[in-house]
């Protein structure tokens, strides 16, 4: 919908932008130091321009650039003095720190967490934490990838993002970045929880000395086991769950003997319709086995997180080909995520995030109250055509 000279509002756009406290950013902004050298430019404007691009799925600066040219005056609603050129937003991607956009993130994950946590689930979600990391391909190998070389000899890039996330909130709440070829185990490291946590994570985090410490920090982790683990069986566990798929329950000693050893249980478990057989390790000796098998099968949840993120948000084609200039747009995707997580949890109308994406991303600019919007879309549009219509009456009348 165009914007006439009289105008109802402000756009979905600058709505959105009102979740990010301006005076936050400006904090941050001063205590990295990241405008010394910016003056026209700053890093708000800098943020601004990205979650615009990110939100319009511009694969290329100049779909940012001729895109932002053409709302025209509307640039001040979104707090941005100047039209930015290709080589403003190329020249700031690349030499302003990524780590800054990152402290923003963690900022508006601070301020909306409570917000953004599931009520409804039970004690156990806001307790239950799952650890994972997704590959995103680059098309110059700025950062190393693992595998083969290609046949073609042209070897592709890849960053790996290693993301935490607590099951009831839905949102990565520790965020770090390797490349793919990058060994998954020392990011475990990074990981630290309340006492009573549990921690689920995939095979390919082994690290046996931060396996003893969340044991002694009083933290339940859950795995699967890597066929290259030996172990020791000391003991049989009852198992009064076969019924369920449990073949087999123990308690055992993970490492060999010259190495570091850690005290668990292996639970075998044999999927009913499937036949697949699966072995899961934990620290826990009294939960139950059934519940454990549950509890690795919520890690899918943060897969289905990296799924939503690269189907919604422009991680194939980036603006820049540094890898500063990388990690912006991944930090800058997931302030975007974190926003619409925020629209949608505050909707009344029950919205699928792939639609409420879709639907943001087209009417960005549009002139309209955003809560009603959301509530009956087709609705609320007829009722801003029909105020503007009568609007633009009331000038031709005066006229």
């Amino acid at each position: 919908m165009n914007k006439s000279t009289f105008f109802n509002g402000q756009p979905i756009f600058t709505q959105l932008l009102k979740f990010i406290p301006r005076d936050t950013v400006a904090r941050i902004a001063r205590d990295n130091k990241s405008d010394r050298y910016s003056k026209r430019f700053n890093i708000y404007e800098h943020l601004v321009t990205m979650l615009y691009s990110i939100f319009n799925n511009c694969n290329s600066l100049r779909e940012v650039t001729t895109g932002m040219l053409a709302t025209g005056h509307r640039l001040s609603h979104l707090g941005v003095r100047y039209h930015p050129r290709r080589s403003t937003i190329s020249d700031a991607n690349s030499r302003r720190r990524a780590e800054v956009f990152g402290e923003i993130y963690y900022s508006l994950y601070k301020r909306y967490a409570q917000f953004l946590s599931d009520s409804r689930t039970k004690n156990r979600a806001s307790k239950l934490y799952i650890f994972d990391a997704t590959t995103i391909s680059l098309f110059q190998e700025v950062l190393r990838t693992g595998g083969q070389n290609p046949s073609s000899g042209k070897r592709k890039g890849g960053i790996k993002v290693h993301s935490l996330i607590r099951s009831d909130q839905d949102i990565p709440c520790m965020i770090r970045f390797s490349a793919a070829a990058a060994n998954d185990s020392q990011f475990l490291r990074d990981v630290y929880l309340p006492k009573g946590s549990i921690i689920v994570f995939d095979r390919g985090y082994y690290d046996f000395s931060t396996l003893n410490r969340f044991s002694s920090e009083g933290i339940t982790w859950v795995t699967r086991r890597r066929s290259l683990f030996a172990n020791d069986v000391l003991r049989p566990l009852a198992n009064s769950d076969r019924h369920n798929g449990i073949v087999c329950d123990q308690q055992i000693r993970l490492g060999n003997r010259s190495s570091i050893r850690v005290d668990g249980r292996i639970i075998k478990y044999r999927d009913p319709d499937s036949g697949e057989f699966y072995e899961f390790l934990t620290n826990n000796l009294s939960m139950a086995s059934p519940t454990v098998t549950d509890l690795y099968r919520k890690r899918w949840q943060i897969e289905l997180l990296f799924k939503r993120m690269k189907q919604n948000y422009p991680l194939k084609y980036f603006l820049g080909d540094s890898e500063n200039a990388i990690k912006i747009q991944i930090w800058c995707s997931l302030i975007a995520d974190l926003l619409l997580k925020i629209i949608k949890k505050g909707a009344a109308a029950k919205w699928s995030f792939s639609n409420l994406a879709s639907i943001v991303r087209l009417h960005l600019m549009t002139y309209i109250d955003l809560i009603s919007f959301l509530k009956s879309p087709e609705k609320a549009l007829k009722k801003q055509i029909s105020l503007q219509y009568s609007l633009n009456n009331q000038l031709l009348f005066i006229t």
